[in-house]
């Protein structure tokens, strides 16, 4: 019973249980356990319903015939400047979501997680357009999910990153050499060993762990729904040839500033040859350029390039500013998913089956809490 109003309550009238028993404490963190993963499950089944929407609502475009406007293609990804190295297993790809998780004994948190893109080409039978994927949602289900003891413990085809985020480019001889090379545990396919700012920490420190990775890898079948624009509309191109800005310093206030102020005084010049001369052709510090450079008249002038790489490093420097590329927007998001779309609307067919339970989940543990502590508080 309570007392008057103003008066003090003492503990002993205070009852938290009215019934014959009170529930079992394990029980009570099952139904919540239970709640919160049903509506996380619903959640994403709402999600991969939208998207299945979205693709199967947008007829497919031809590269050769794609307008500004909102256009959903198909094709293979093709990598441009460079590639990237995914964590878990050190693969070259173009885009990778990677994961660790630590269980102990009664804990599960998450120690490392990394994703990241670069700019690719899509090509179908009629031709390619570019991809600047900043901001894009990627619909990429994990290739690689092993679970181990310990780091050392032999998590079947874990080979930890030992160098750059980033690969080699688009050369196919390396790619070919690199793949076909057999590498030890802790070895870099690309023939790295010291460890860089990429570098993968090699102890997550005691408890079991999981590892899982998704990735988009070069030759790959995508399919990309966004917003084609002329690359001279794409406010900042570099920012926009990654999925974030982490990796070009746009988050750096003191970044930002300079910039702004260079752009201010018109110090920034318009394109890269006008910044670097001669550093900005492919091939001038390393090996041959692609097109001859400015040189003292004295100097020997070195041998011709080979004309198809020139063929494409102008392909992936050179962008005219009427070229048409896709992107995403404010108003029309760009989303980058793996396969061909019969095979999406699928997958995502199956993440709505999914949120289905999860919200019979969550609506049982629900009501069977609710039963639990009837008439528990009084």
């Amino acid at each position: 019973m309570i007392g008057a109003p103003g008066a003090a309550i003492p503990a002993a009238e205070i009852v938290l249980w009215s019934g014959p028993n009170p529930p079992d404490v394990r029980l009570l963190l099952v139904l919540v356990g239970g709640i919160a993963s049903g509506l996380v499950l619903l959640v994403k089944g709402m999600g991969g319903y939208r998207a299945a929407g979205r693709i199967s609502g947008i007829a497919p475009s031809r590269v050769a015939s794609i307008a500004v406007g909102e256009v959903l293609v198909t094709g293979t990804a093709e990598p441009i400047e460079l590639t990237l190295v995914s964590p878990l297993q050190s693969a070259p790809c173009l885009y990778y979501r990677s994961r660790v998780t630590r269980t102990g004994d009664d804990s599960s948190d998450e120690v490392f997680r990394e994703e990241r893109a670069v700019g690719f080409w899509i090509r179908d039978a009629t031709g390619q357009v570019r991809i600047f994927p900043r901001g894009a949602h990627f619909d990429v289900p994990d290739r690689y999910d092993e679970s181990s003891g310990g780091w050392n413990g032999g998590a079947v085809g874990l080979q930890p990153r030992m160098g750059s985020a980033f690969g080699p480019g688009p050369d196919r001889e390396s790619q070919i050499a690199a793949l076909l090379t057999v590498h030890g545990s802790s070895s870099d396919p690309f023939g790295r060993t010291a460890a860089g700012s990429g570098s993968v920490p090699l102890s997550f420190g005691s408890g079991d762990r999981h590892y899982t990775e998704a990735r988009i890898d070069a030759g790959d079948i995508v399919t990309v729904v966004g917003q084609v624009v002329p690359f001279e509309d794409l406010a900042d191109p570099t920012a926009a040839n990654l999925l974030d800005d982490s990796l070009v310093g746009a988050n750096d206030p003191e970044v930002v500033a300079d910039l702004a102020e260079a752009r201010a005084a018109g110090l920034l010049e318009d394109t890269p040859a006008e910044a670097w001369g001669n550093a900005a052709i492919e091939g001038f510090g390393i090996g041959r350029p692609v097109r001859p450079p400015e040189l003292d008249p004295a100097a020997t002038p070195p041998p011709p390039g080979d004309p198809a790489l020139a063929a494409r490093a102008k392909a992936a420097f050179d962008i005219a500013p009427e070229a048409l590329v896709l992107a995403g927007s404010a108003d029309i998001p760009l989303i980058v998913s793996l396969g061909a779309p019969p095979a999406i609307a699928a997958r995502e067919q199956g993440k709505f089956v999914l949120g289905l339970i999860g919200a019979m989940v969550a609506i049982g543990s629900a009501m069977t809490l609710a039963l639990l502590l009837g008439g528990g508080v009084r």
